[in-house]
């Protein structure tokens, strides 16, 4: 009840303003346990997504979308307990990994939608990175549940970083045809299955976003860019210093030319 409710409540205004075109429905299966992995754009994906599905999905999402204080805070929370998103506590890497791969397991248990973001975190700059093999593989080995394959498409040009208001345009999103990996059952604990079937998941969505495919995880991706970020400023910091200091030497230089100036013209006047 509560989901239908918060479905209509902010899944038909965010049709109404945005317009989200949708490619592939035909391939969520009506009824049954399935698991959506998509690419990770934009925060606004784990709204776009469950609005424009007739069945239920459920995401994994951090705590700290359960607790952010504020209006907007308070209203992301009422959407995804209401949409029946799991918080997770991504405090400790190993025990929040576990406790994502329990709750997908028994979601799909209950023959319903469990929605995965292989990649682990929003895309730092636009591109598609790699699968982590931990969640996403061991899921669908464990529950034998078919993977279909999701793009988000411009999610993330609508609410850019450090953007408060968001822009009004057609996102889009394109549904592959779900992928069998039975083949592989049994295999779980095997990190070379674990690995082909991310990277097989992982070529579909780069075929289905179009998006550019990086060989390294996004959270290596995103540490790169800080350093980088964190470099270029401590440059440009050590930049504007050296113009200062070279400005108060000059600076001195022209006093000490002034005071020998003067220095002459009082040894002239006497």
């Amino acid at each position: 009840m509560l989901y239908g409710t918060m479905k209509v409540a902010i899944g038909g205004p965010l049709k109404l303003a945005f317009r989200p075109w949708v490619e592939g429905l035909e391939n969520i299966p009506a009824e049954g346990a399935a698991i959506l992995a998509s690419n990770h754009l934009s925060f606004s994906d784990s709204f776009f997504l469950p609005t424009m599905l007739d069945r239920k999905v459920t995401f994994i999402a951090k705590a700290e979308y359960f607790t952010t204080p504020g209006v907007k805070g308070r209203l992301t929370a009422a959407f995804f307990k209401g949409v029946g998103q799991l918080p997770v506590d991504r405090s400790g890497a190993r025990g929040a990994g576990e406790a994502a791969i329990k709750s997908g397991i028994e979601v799909l248990e209950r023959g319903e939608l469990f929605g995965i973001y292989p990649e682990g975190t929003r895309s730092p700059d636009g591109r598609l990175y790699r699968g982590k093999p931990g969640g996403l593989a061991r899921v669908a080995l464990a529950t034998g549940a078919p993977v279909i394959p999701v793009a988000m498409i411009d999610t993330e040009k609508i609410q850019p970083p450090g953007k408060v208001m968001p822009k009004l345009m057609r996102p889009g999103i394109r549904i592959g045809k779900p992928l069998d990996f039975s083949r592989y059952q049994g295999m779980e604990h095997d990190r070379f299955v674990l690995r082909a079937l991310t990277d097989e998941v992982m070529y579909e969505i780069m075929k289905l976003s179009g998006q550019e495919y990086v060989d390294m995880y996004a959270t290596a991706a995103k540490r790169q860019i800080a350093e980088a970020a964190k470099a270029a400023k401590e440059a440009d910091k050590a930049e504007k210093e050296a113009e200062k200091e070279a400005e108060r030497a000059e600076k001195a230089r022209e006093a000490e030319q002034a005071k020998e100036a003067e220095t002459a013209r009082e040894a002239e006047s006497k």
